[in-house]
């Protein structure tokens, strides 16, 4: 059985651009969401994937994740998947041995921005970069399920930069 252990973040600021990589679209949206289970389908730039997540333990949850022709997935995506499709650009920053993943939300989340970061095991001890905030985890609001299904939680939405009159 394949786990996740995860955390996940809010993201304070634009300091963590200066590390992070060209970035990665993502479309994904969900077949099944619900009673503790969820059926993603993501396709992200030329890959695509269907990703089964059980409930969560904790940090950690049961995983199990397949790769599929991108075809296939742009078909579920437009005429199976439930609800919203989620958008966003998914930038990584390397910090020692881990691998921090930022998404930018667009579409309907647009204004959320949330860095994941997958540990080898539960106790794994974690560094902190300077442009992680509060820790959201344990928040099912932040779950990309429930963003799909309920939308961002309204605090976490970070509006854009107000733009000085000419």
């Amino acid at each position: 059985m394949g786990i996740e252990i995860e955390r996940k973040f809010l993201v304070i600021g634009e300091n963590w651009r200066a590390e992070a990589d060209e970035g990665s679209r993502i479309r994904q949206a969900y077949l099944a969401n619900g009673g503790g289970a969820s059926v993603r389908v993501r396709r992200a730039d030329d890959r695509a994937w269907i990703t089964v997540k059980g409930e969560r333990d904790g940090i950690a949850r049961p995983e199990f994740e397949y790769e599929i022709p991108c075809p296939d997935a742009d078909e579920m995506l437009t005429s199976l998947c439930a609800g919203p499709m989620l958008e966003k650009v998914r930038y990584r920053v390397m910090r020692g041995a881990l691998v921090w993943e930022i998404d930018v939300f667009e579409g309907v989340a647009s204004g959320l921005v949330i860095a994941e970061v997958e540990l080898a095991s539960i106790d794994q001890p974690l560094d902190r970069p300077e442009w992680i905030g509060d820790e959201v985890t344990h928040d099912r609001r932040f779950r990309n399920a429930a963003i799909a299904r309920d939308g961002p939680p309204c605090e976490a939405i970070v509006p854009p930069p107000i733009q000085a009159a000419s």
